[in-house]
C-alpha cells in the first residue's frame, strides 16, 4: 500500500513538473512594416512554439502597415496555429495601423497598451511619386469590398464588433486603446506584457475553429529572435538601402567597364548588384523603374562623350531619381525610396560617372607611348643609306627600315608604320642630338 502511494505521488509530481515546464510562452516582436520577412518571421515563430510545446505565443506588434499579400500570409498562419496567439500593441505610443489592424483582429486575444492606437485600414494603391494612385471608381470599390469582406470574416469568428471593425476599412477610422476596448475591437488593455499574461492566465477563449481553450500563461516567457539571415534580409527590405546598394553595384560595374582589368570594382559591383536584386526580388518592384535607372547610366556616358554642357548629365540624374522613386510599388511611405535618398545618390553618382567616363575617353584619345604603337611618329637616325631599304637607329635600337624616298646615312627619319620587325620611315626635319661624351 505504501509503495503504491509512493509511486502515485511520484507520478503526480512528475506530471505537475511536466505541465509546469511546458507552460511557457514564446514572445515575438514585430516592429517594422508588414512585408515578406515579417511574414516568414511570424511563420517560423509559430512553428517553433508548436514544436516546443509552448502554451501560447505573444506577438508584440507595432507597425504602420504594409503589403496586403504579407498581411494575409501572417493571418493565415495565426488562424491555423494550434498554439493560441496573443497580439499585444505595445509599448505606449505604438500603433497597429492598416495591415496591423487586420493582424490584431485575427488573434485569439487582441490586446493594447495604454496610449496606443489602431485602425485606418482602408486599402491604398501606390501611384507615381508617392501619390495614392487610386484607380477608377469601379476598381476602387472592388478592392474596398474585398478588404471589408476579409475583415468581417476574421472579426465575426473572433466574436468582436463586426460593424465597427468594417468602418476602419470603409471610413478609415482609427481608435485609441480605450475606444477599441469599449467598441469590443480588442479583449484587454494592459500596461505591460507581464500584467497582460497574468490577467490572461486561466481565461477561457474561443479558437478560430470554435473550440474553447483555457489559457495557461503562467510559465516563463522566452523571446524568439530573428536569425542572422532574416536580420540581413529585413535590413535589405528597406527600399532606401536596396537602392543605395544597387547604385553602388552599378557604379562598380561601370568603373570596371571603363577600366578593364581593375578587377576589384567589377567584383564589388557584381556582388552588390546581386545583393540588391535578391532584395528587390522580394519587394514589389516596377521593372520600368529599373529601366530608367539603367538609362541614366547611358545618359552619363553620352555626356562624357559628346560634352553637352550638362544637359545629358541632368537628364541622367532626373532619370535615376525618377527610377528610384518609382522602384518599389508600395502603399505606405515606409516601403518606398525617399526623395532625399534618391537625390543624395543620383547627383553624386552622376558627377562621378561623368568624371570617370571623361577620363577614360581622354585616355583612349591620347597617343600610346609604349609597345609597337608607341613607335609611330618617333624620330631616329639612318645608320645606312635607305635606297629604299637600310637600317635606322630608334631609341638606341637598330631596326630594318624601308623609306618612301632615298635617305643618306646620318640623316633624320620619322617612323610612319610598323610592319612586323620592319619600320616604314620618311625623311624628317627634326635632328636627333648626338650623344654627349664625357
Amino acid at each position: 500500500m505504501r509503495n503504491a502511494r509512493a509511486v502515485a505521488s511520484v507520478v503526480a509530481f512528475l506530471l505537475i513538473v511536466s505541465l509546469v515546464s511546458t507552460a511557457d510562452v514564446l514572445k515575438l516582436t514585430v516592429d517594422d512594416t508588414i512585408q515578406p520577412i515579417s511574414a516568414e518571421y511570424v511563420e517560423r515563430g509559430l512553428e517553433a512554439a508548436q514544436k516546443n510545446g509552448d502554451t501560447a505565443v505573444l506577438i508584440e506588434l507595432r507597425t504602420p502597415g504594409g503589403l496586403e499579400t504579407s498581411m494575409r500570409e501572417i493571418i493565415e498562419k495565426i488562424v491555423a496555429s494550434p498554439v493560441p496567439v496573443i497580439i499585444y500593441v505595445s509599448p505606449s505610443g505604438a500603433r497597429a495601423a492598416s495591415a496591423g489592424f487586420f493582424i490584431l483582429e485575427s488573434a485569439d486575444v487582441a490586446a493594447m497598451a495604454p496610449g496606443t492606437n489602431t485602425g485606418a485600414s482602408h486599402p491604398v494603391m501606390f501611384g507615381p511619386f508617392g501619390s495614392s494612385g487610386q484607380s477608377d471608381e469601379v476598381m476602387k470599390e472592388k478592392i474596398t469590398n474585398d478588404a471589408a469582406a476579409f475583415m468581417r470574416s476574421i472579426v465575426e469568428k473572433r466574436g468582436r464588433n463586426v460593424q465597427v471593425a468594417e468602418s476602419t476599412v470603409r471610413e478609415s477610422k482609427s481608435f485609441t486603446d480605450k475606444e477599441a476596448l469599449d467598441d469590443k475591437l480588442i479583449d484587454i488593455v494592459a500596461p505591460n506584457a507581464q500584467e497582460l499574461l497574468k490577467d490572461l492566465n486561466g481565461r477561457t477563449i474561443k479558437r478560430f475553429n470554435g473550440n474553447d481553450v483555457v489559457l495557461n500563461t503562467s510559465g516563463a516567457v522566452h523571446p524568439y529572435d530573428m536569425t542572422v539571415k532574416l536580420e540581413v534580409l529585413n535590413w535589405l527590405m528597406d527600399p532606401n538601402v536596396s537602392f543605395v546598394i544597387l547604385a553602388i553595384g552599378l557604379l562598380g560595374l561601370y568603373v570596371e567597364f571603363n577600366h578593364p582589368g581593375a578587377i576589384i570594382p567589377g567584383v564589388v559591383g557584381f556582388f552588390f548588384v546581386v545583393l540588391a536584386v535578391f532584395a528587390l526580388d522580394i519587394l514589389p518592384v516596377r521593372f520600368a523603374a529599373l529601366g530608367l535607372i539603367l538609362v541614366a547610366f547611358v545618359f552619363f556616358a553620352l555626356e562624357a562623350k559628346f560634352q553637352s554642357h550638362g544637359v545629358l548629365a541632368i537628364a541622367g540624374i532626373a532619370s535615376l531619381t525618377i527610377g528610384a522613386l518609382l522602384l518599389v510599388d508600395s502603399p505606405i511611405p515606409q516601403l518606398r525610396v525617399h526623395l532625399w535618398t534618391a537625390l543624395a545618390v543620383s547627383v553624386p553618382l552622376g558627377a562621378i560617372t561623368v568624371f570617370l567616363m571623361g577620363i577614360a575617353l581622354k585616355a583612349r584619345q591620347n597617343k600610346r607611348v609604349s609597345g609597337i604603337d608607341g613607335m609611330i611618329g618617333e624620330v631616329g637616325t639612318a645608320q645606312t643609306p635607305l635606297v629604299p631599304e637600310g637600317k635606322v637607329s630608334i631609341h638606341g635600337e637598330i631596326w630594318n627600315a624601308v623609306s618612301s624616298a632615298q635617305i643618306g646615312a646620318g640623316e633624320s627619319v620619322r617612323v610612319t608604320a610598323v610592319e612586323g620587325l620592319k619600320l616604314r620611315v620618311e625623311p624628317s626635319r627634326v635632328q636627333v642630338p648626338a650623344p654627349q661624351t664625357v
